[in-house]
């Protein structure tokens, strides 16, 4: 059989892509990964050189389509002219796309299976799910196999499957990278983030995509019983002993917040309404063609906006509004929040599909919070006592991407 270089002379790039696609698509991480060498080289000389990109199948490659995790999608899909910004970002730096990397159906997941494509293994919890729906990133990067996983996060997309995987992980603040060439699933709350196995790592990678910007130390940790509460009591151990072991090395004080469990819910409640709202927006022409080729759960989620009235839609635009106001106040100048990035350990690959998603709900109430408040927020990996990876997230205020990055350096 040829290699994929041999295919390459040959063929066009439209076509090249099916044959990268069809050769590659058995390890469910990738969708295109060249064997011998990587699919777009980075510049000659640049803080990345050398580091490997995987790059999440929402950004444009040029030369390449966007597949959004589902075959019907990627049919239709037109070959892209040009490189997405983040991409072209990570490119000028010197990095190398290694590949574009598997994603949940248009993103609309945190689970990281696909019912097309399959699930990425997760090798820091071999035999669990990776978590989504930056779910072939974060597999190719705790795999080896790529350096930095290059993903969005609207509800959790990067911390969910960093926690999952044992990776670091920052969801940059809203709007701070430049989105162009990135397929939307929610804009109000779409932003992209990367996914290293180190600090450090993760720091060069992002401070190539994030403006510049003052950098305040964190000196203040808070942390809301309400939210511990939502995790597992072996998580809640996990993230506990990490942030005070992380506070000593960084002197930080951590304190104690009341943030009701009915403000959560209401809260949360109005993230979902407008998340399904423009969800369904950017993609009812597709869902309504393709109506039962999708993952049930997933199909049910975006049909779910189709329901949703414009009062409806007002009325949780005002509440998260409110909300945003309420969490930028308390995250004040060199203020972090901490909380788990995640509900509990991935769960097992074969898991009843009901208890995959009453974890992925449990996990949405803690993530929402960044997507609420526009706000950055890194995941910090720790270890529960079986093993399993779980992490801990810091929250800080909009613009304060660096000052988290920086407290990493405590580590």
């Amino acid at each position: 059989m040829p290699t994929n270089d041999a295919l390459a002379a040959d063929t066009p790039p439209a076509s090249r892509e099916i044959s990268a696609e069809v050769s590659s698509r058995v390890d469910a991480i990738w969708r295109i990964r060249p064997e011998d060498e990587p699919l777009v080289q980075g510049s000659a000389d640049g803080p990345l050189t050398g580091q490997r990109v995987a790059v999440k199948d929402l950004f444009a490659v040029a030369g390449q389509r966007i597949g959004g995790g589902n075959p019907h999608w990627l049919e239709s899909a037109s070959v892209e002219p040009a490189h997405a910004a983040a991409v072209a970002s990570l490119l000028d730096a010197g990095a190398d796309v290694a590949g574009i990397a598997h994603t949940d159906e248009l993103a609309f997941s945190l689970a990281g299976t696909n019912i097309h494509y399959g699930t990425p293994t997760n090798p820091a919890a071999p035999g669990r799910i990776t978590g989504g729906s930056s779910s072939g990133p974060a597999a190719a990067v705790a795999s080896g196999a790529a350096d930095i996983g290059l993903g969005t996060d609207t509800g959790g997309s990067i911390r969910v499957p960093s926690s999952y995987c044992g990776l670091y992980g920052l969801r940059t603040t809203h709007g701070a990278v430049d989105r162009s060439g990135l397929l939307p699933l929610a804009p109000s709350f779409d932003t992209v983030g990367v996914m290293t196995r180190t600090a450090s790592e993760l720091g060069h990678a992002a401070h190539v995509l994030l403006p510049p910007a003052d950098q305040e130390p964190v000196r203040d940790c808070l942390v809301a019983p309400s939210l511990m509460e939502l995790a597992t009591p072996e998580t809640r151990l996990a993230v506990q002993t990490a942030l005070h072991t992380l506070a000593r090395r960084a002197s930080c004080d951590v304190h104690a917040i009341d943030l009701t469990t009915e403000t959560l819910s209401t809260w949360f409640a109005a993230f979902r309404t407008v998340q399904t709202a423009e969800a369904w927006r950017q993609h009812r022409d597709f869902i309504t063609a393709h109506g039962g080729t999708m993952e049930p759960a997933v199909e049910a989620r975006f049909r779910s906006g189709a329901e949703v009235s414009a009062a409806e839609e007002d009325d949780a635009r005002a509440m998260l509004a409110d909300a945003r106001e309420q969490l930028r106040v308390l995250l004040s100048e060199g203020t972090a929040l901490a909380l788990p990035s995640a509900s509990s350990p991935a769960p097992p690959v074969d898991a009843d599909p009901a208890a995959i998603d009453i974890t992925r709900a449990a996990a949405l109430q803690l993530t929402c919070l960044a997507g609420v408040g526009g706000l950055p927020a890194v995941n910090v990996p720790t270890v529960q006592t079986d093993g399993l990876p779980v992490g801990l997230c810091l929250v800080g205020r909009p613009g304060a991407d660096r000052s988290l990055l920086s407290l990493l350096e405590a580590l």
